[in-house]
């Protein structure tokens, strides 16, 4: 499975290290016991998570173009905030430990 295009540079930097990025890639995204459908709206409310606008964009787009609907995308993201946001929870207890 080749690189996507975001890390096709790799290969021209640095193809040893491209080798295996592609083989990590290939594991995560290639076929497997999950539909490509999951894997991309996992992908998306990861990167959602991190902050990674670009990477949102993209995979939205990747996701809009198999039929994947705005309803179904923003529920990836908002099961994202969820889960990140409520580690701020536990801290928020431990400011009232006594």
């Amino acid at each position: 499975m080749p690189l996507p295009p975001f890390l096709s540079s790799l290969d021209k930097n640095d193809p040893e290290f491209a080798k295996a990025i592609e083989k990590v890639y290939s594991s995560a995204m290639g076929p497997g016991a999950l539909d490509q459908k999951t894997k991309l709206l996992i992908a998306l409310a990861i990167d959602a998570t991190h902050g990674a606008n670009l990477g949102v964009e993209n995979i939205s787009n990747q996701l809009i173009n198999m039929g994947v609907t705005d309803e179904e995308i923003a529920e990836a993201i908002r099961i994202a905030y969820f889960a990140s946001g409520n580690t701020i929870l536990s801290s928020y207890f431990s400011a009232f430990k006594k």
